[in-house]
């Protein structure tokens, strides 16, 4: 089954291009909005190296602006929350009627700020469990998972949506589920980006296997893991124990993995740090939940950022 209508891809990261190409192979009508990475896709498409099976979308639909796209059914914004300033410039020409806006940003308050510009009924957000970097112009690499998990901001009855954007993922061979709760799921998938990204950062740029090298980090990791686990907990959301030795685990196969944070603080771009460190830390302090690593941890970052 097809998603149907007009796809708008907002945001041609790595995520952003991997699944984009992922769906339009399968035949979805996507329409690429592309900066930087116009010419070499629209010249050479986008190239998939992945463990999944190689691909190369040929003769990607790629514009420039979105008034050039017009107004469609689906939005996927795949861009880093540092530059959730522009959804209001950047979306509302493409916003119709019913357009359905669909998340796959990381951290906190996305789909909140999404909702207040274009109506809670309209948002959905989707959680990209992958191991992807972008190594050039419309050329990703992904080496590990890929599953989304996607949730609708105010789940209607059946869950309409998700499940068929969680469908049309499906179809193009993306393991995807759709989830009643989708904040739940937003904390879920903190616990890990929480610690190991900004451990990643933190320590000074380094890969996930070096931070599981050293016994004390690991432990640091599994501490961490926990406090988010307080949090999301304290606000009624279920986070069984054996999901810290679960995350820690599935890094391991990983090896010299390279989190999505630390690759944008090492190369001089902006950092997800309110997205992914700030909010969840305000909201923990605001319902009274300890924790001093949480706090520690972002302290550490905002220092390596300055």
């Amino acid at each position: 089954m097809h998603l149907g209508g007009r796809i708008a891809l907002v945001g041609a990261g790595a995520v952003g291009l991997y699944y984009g190409a992922r769906l339009a192979l399968q035949g979805e009508d996507v329409h690429f909005l592309l900066r930087s990475d116009y010419e070499a896709v629209k010249e050479r498409g986008i190239v998939i190296e992945s463990v999944d099976g190689d691909a190369v979308l040929e003769g990607a639909k790629v514009f420039r602006s979105p008034e050039e796209i017009g107004e469609v059914d689906w939005i996927l914004v795949a861009w880093k929350a540092t530059a959730n300033d522009q959804f209001e410039e950047i979306l509302r020409p493409m916003v119709g009627p019913n357009t359905q806006v669909v998340t796959l940003q990381n951290g906190l308050g996305n789909c909140e700020r999404l909702a207040e510009l274009f109506g809670a009924e309209r948002v959905c957000g989707g959680l990209c469990f992958v191991c992807i970097n972008r190594l050039g112009p419309g050329h990703v690499k992904h080496t590990a998972g890929g599953k989304v998990t996607l949730g609708e901001w105010v789940p209607e009855p059946g869950l309409p949506r998700a499940e068929r954007l969680s469908e049309a993922f499906r179809q193009a061979g993306v393991v995807s589920t759709a989830v009643e709760t989708l904040p739940a799921a937003q904390w879920r998938k903190l616990v890990w980006n929480f610690p190991f990204n900004g451990l990643a950062i933190a320590e000074g740029g380094v890969t996930t296997d070096v931070l599981l090298a050293q016994p004390e980090i690991e432990e640091e990791i599994a501490g961490l893991m926990r406090e988010v686990m307080a949090v999301a907990r304290a606000q009624g959301y279920a986070m069984e124990d054996s999901l810290v030795d679960f995350e820690i685990g599935r890094t391991r196969p990983m090896g010299p993995y390279r989190p999505s944070s630390m690759i944008d603080y090492v190369e001089g771009r902006p950092v997800e740090f309110e997205a992914i460190w700030g909010e969840p830390l305000r909201r923990a302090l605001s319902l009274g939940v300890a924790v001093p690593r949480m706090e520690k941890l972002a302290a550490r970052i905002r220092e390596k950022l300055a």
